[in-house]
């Protein structure tokens, strides 16, 4: 498994303020943004520049580099695309490039557009600044279902053998000459889809029966003492939550 900056052909020092504080701390506050985004007024221009300034903040601080959030940002783009209808939806009250739209609707197609990347970004950040081990064991301490716990990740392990599969069926194409540009390709790409979905069951099914060759109860807890929370975590979580607060009840 890789972190994720790592697959991204990134590699950080892994040494930030943000990098060393806990799993638990980074998990609550990531949350607590996303909540704090998704219920601010749609006209709170100022609380969603409160909120970019924080976590253009801590990116700084754990030094992720931008291009790496702007490309992350990218999956919010079909979101964006199905809200442009907004605007064509209701009285056409207001003239935007010469085009008659609707207010309300373009009010809300920024909400939504503005929501989605602050909260696309604070995920984002998380996952920058926290291994998958760190993760799925703040999500256990916190008290998460041991079974979603296990799901999330046999889940992210299982997509890297996906990854696996279909980088086996594209070099295989490509030794044979297959391009995959034009429209009459379509057949061979689904063959190639049924091909990889049925590799990756009787993979899954596999790796399941060794699974369970070694023990393995349908959890995957790993036993011995929770740590405490340091000072540092209890204080940047305190001055983290207080600033959405304050951010949210000015909004």
């Amino acid at each position: 498994m890789q972190h994720p900056l790592h697959a991204s052909g990134y590699h950080p020092p892994f040494d930030s303020p943000l990098h060393r504080l806990d799993g638990r701390t980074k998990l609550l506050a990531a949350v607590a943004m996303v909540l704090a985004v998704v219920t601010t007024p749609p006209n709170a221009l100022a609380a969603w520049a409160a909120f970019a300034a924080m976590l253009i903040g801590a990116a700084g601080v754990a030094r992720v580099p931008p291009g790496y959030l702007v490309r992350r940002w990218l999956i919010i783009l079909p979101l964006l695309a199905g809200a442009a209808v907004l605007p064509l939806i209701g009285p056409r009250d207001v003239l935007f490039l010469g085009m008659p739209l609707s207010r309300a609707g373009l009010i809300a197609l920024r909400s939504i557009a503005v929501k989605a990347t602050l909260a696309v970004t604070a995920m984002t950040l998380l996952a920058a600044s926290t291994h998958v081990a760190d993760l799925l064991a703040a999500l256990r301490l916190l008290k998460v279902p041991a079974v979603l716990v296990m799901l999330v990740g046999v889940t992210h392990r299982y997509l890297f053998i996906l990854a696996d599969e279909a980088g086996r069926l594209k070099r295989a194409a490509d030794v044979r000459g297959y391009g995959g540009r034009w429209l009459w390709h379509a057949g061979t790409i689904g063959r190639m889809v049924g091909v990889l979905f049925l590799g990756s069951y009787e993979r899954g099914e596999r790796v399941h029966a060794a699974m369970l060759a070694r023990g393995f109860d349908g959890l995957m807890l790993a036993g011995g003492h929770a740590p405490r929370l340091g000072r540092w975590d209890w204080a940047t979580l305190a001055v983290w939550l207080t600033a959405l607060a304050a951010i949210r009840i000015a909004a």
